[in-house]
């Protein structure tokens, strides 16, 4: 069984029972795959996933993605081992450093060099993952201990900027993006994530999974209004304001995102368009579309057309 070319963010963090309600929905709904954050307020992903498992026999799971500086990576696989246990075939673990005010800020935990932190943790834990047992000794990690079993499922790690795209090139089963404009992911990510793969020796560079805003209406204030809140609580972020940048729309003074990011960021319109824009950008070379759609007043009325569309993007281009 090969993974789906189209997933969604998860759409309902609000509550343990609401994340899996909204999962099982998204399953009856022909959706082929779900995503989930596990940030500083919403419930656990990889806890949610293990209940939804047992509700559903299709749909497929990712973490996009679990922060690495608050769970050691032996935590981290013993939870990754009960989801593949109850899900086979159906879980990929990203996984990434996340972001100093939520992991300095929130958590209160030293954040040093994450690229090298992400390293280390993503040798420690594959070696958990796929071997059953780890003995490793580096600058952040002493670990030397086994589970009672294997749980070899891909893992990705997050990228934003060209060397993180390189790192997962080099070490991991795929790289995922979060609000990169299509042609940064096109035109810097792809290209890095191959660079770090050919640096690596491996003969094929992991898979690209891009993450992509949706905005179902054909009015453009109207998308710049949804999309200008959701896009600008990202933007405030070092990482992304640097991401943003490097894509060739920095942001002003203020942080506020403009309108010709946002139109070069999002895919908005009616569903037709959204359906073949949608189309189009996995005809250019990208992997896998993780789409994040952003409600307008009609919350029932947008989710419906949105899962029509993911269907019918599905069944175009299958499975990879």
């Amino acid at each position: 069984m090969g993974w789906p070319r189209i997933g969604i963010d998860q759409p309902d963090r609000r509550s343990a029972v609401g994340m899996i309600e909204a999962i099982v929905r998204a399953e009856q709904h022909g959706v082929p795959m779900v995503w989930s954050i596990t940030g500083a307020r919403s419930p656990d992903a990889l806890t949610a996933f293990a209940a939804a498992a047992v509700r559903t026999t299709t749909i497929q799971f990712g973490t996009a993605i679990v922060p690495t500086y608050p769970r050691h990576p032996v935590v981290m696989a013993q939870q990754t081992l009960v989801v593949h246990e109850l899900a086979p075939g159906r879980f990929r673990l990203g996984i990434g450093p996340s972001h100093r005010p939520t992991i300095e800020g929130a958590y209160g935990i030293p954040m040093e060099k994450p690229l090298a932190h992400l390293r280390e943790y993503l040798t420690v834990l594959r070696a958990l993952l796929w071997e059953g047992r780890v003995e490793f000794h580096g600058q952040y990690f002493h670990v030397n201990t086994e589970l009672v079993g294997k749980a070899p499922v891909p893992i990705y790690t997050s990228a934003l900027r060209e060397n993180a795209f390189r790192l997962a090139g080099e070490l991991a089963d795929g790289a995922i993006s979060w609000m990169c404009p299509a042609h940064y992911v096109l035109t810097k990510a792809l290209p890095a994530l191959e660079a770090g793969a050919t640096r690596a020796g491996r003969t094929e560079r992991p898979r690209l999974v891009a993450h992509v805003p949706v905005v179902l209406t054909d009015d453009p204030t109207q998308m710049h209004q949804r999309a200008r809140n959701v896009v600008g609580s990202y933007a405030r972020m070092p990482f992304y304001a640097a991401m943003f940048a490097d894509a060739g729309f920095p942001l002003p003074a203020d942080g506020t995102p403009t309108d010709e990011l946002l139109d070069h960021l999002v895919v908005w319109g009616a569903p037709q368009r959204v359906t073949e824009r949608l189309v189009s950008l996995l005809d250019q070379g990208i992997d896998e579309l993780l789409l994040m759609l952003i409600y307008g007043p009609d919350r029932e009325g947008d989710e419906a057309q949105f899962y029509d569309i993911v269907r019918t993007v599905h069944q175009h281009v299958g499975e990879r």
